[in-house]
């Protein structure tokens, strides 16, 4: 016959008699005390829908913070991205990875880099007259405040290139919502926009946006390259092809290294897992794809942590190499946050 083993004591031992003490205490308290509370006696109006409107990471010895300019749903990603491709090929691979098929949600994410020294700004949102309006977008004015900044405390202005949803939160009320600060840009891009009477097209309609913002501090701007220092710990990376002069940025401090890549991908999905496909904002299509090919190799080769313009809010995030030409978007979780 076999001699039973008496159960040895363990912290879980200890807990679930705890737990079933406490059981028990529960069950002897009066029935009044549950009736209150339940469900069935409760009436609470529904609260809507939130998402966060920024998002903040020490990164060395920088802080950096996106701020959320808008959470609007758009038709597509087709045919703003794989206009080359077949629609079902896009939907279905919308599909496979288990999102909507017609409909997705992009971010629209200014960042703020604090080196201690200076507070700079890359890129400004939509403002009053970028491609989300208000109030389904320009939300960087407003949230400003919440995230912990004031406008007038803003000392670097960078703009990544000259669409709308990134220059035209630059004016608020007819007046430069940045009074102190110096505006940094690609002299290539600046070039491209703003001159009166270049366009006769659609482009018309975006670079009247860039003039109208750009304009009334054009005296304020300065002119970079790639391979040239923002400051000290930014610096401008090639990025040509969404746009003739766009620039990606790569933020450095305390030995570590973080890409702000602009619109090098307006999906996480469809923009990553096809490179080749075009994106019908992108100026130059095949300049576009050979970047996007370049920049996402550099990012998966070697395991930077990625700023994403357009990637879903916090616009934080990794990429992961699936096939020699293709890739996928590892959303941050707590990697930055230690």
């Amino acid at each position: 016959m076999t001699k039973t083993t008496p159960i040895e004591k363990s912290p879980l031992n200890v807990d679930r008699r705890k737990l079933l003490s406490a059981g028990l205490g529960l069950a002897a308290m009066p029935a009044l005390n549950f009736a209150a509370t339940s469900p069935a006696a409760a009436s609470a109006a529904m609260l809507g829908g939130w998402q966060p409107k920024f998002y903040r990471f020490k990164f060395g010895a920088f802080e950096i913070t996106t701020i959320s300019d808008s959470e609007a749903f758009i038709d597509g990603p087709f045919p703003i991205i794989g206009a080359n491709a077949n629609e079902a090929d896009v939907q279905n691979l919308m599909r496979d990875n288990l999102l909507p098929e017609k409909k997705y949600q992009p971010g629209f994410s200014p960042t703020l880099v604090n080196t201690g020294k200076e507070i700079i700004l890359i890129d400004t949102g939509n403002g009053s007259n970028g491609f989300i309006p208000r109030p389904n977008g320009g939300w960087l004015s407003a949230q400003l405040g919440p995230a912990g900044f004031r406008s007038e405390d803003i000392d670097v202005v960078l703009l990544s290139h000259g669409h709308p949803d990134h220059v035209a939160g630059i004016i608020e009320s007819g007046k430069p919502l940045f009074p102190n600060a110096r505006y940094v840009i690609s002299g290539i891009e600046y070039d491209f926009w703003a001159p009166e009477g270049k366009f006769s097209d659609d482009l018309e309609k975006l670079a009247s946006v860039f003039r109208a913002n750009a304009h009334p501090v054009a005296d304020k701007f300065t002119f970079i390259k790639p391979g040239d220092d923002v400051v000290t710990g930014i610096r401008a990376i090639e990025a040509y092809g969404h746009t003739p002069g766009h620039l990606a940025f790569m933020i450095e401090s305390g030995g570590k290294s973080l890409l702000f890549w602009g619109d090098c991908a307006h999906h996480q999905v469809a923009s990553l897992a096809h490179p080749e496909w075009h994106c019908v904002f992108d100026i130059d299509k095949p300049q576009g794809v050979a970047t996007r090919r370049r920049i996402y190799d550099m990012a998966a080769t070697d395991r930077l942590p990625i700023i994403g313009y357009h990637m879903p809010f916090p616009s934080i995030g990794y990429v992961e190499r699936t096939t020699p030409a293709s890739y996928h978007w590892l959303a941050h979780s707590y990697q930055l946050n230690l």
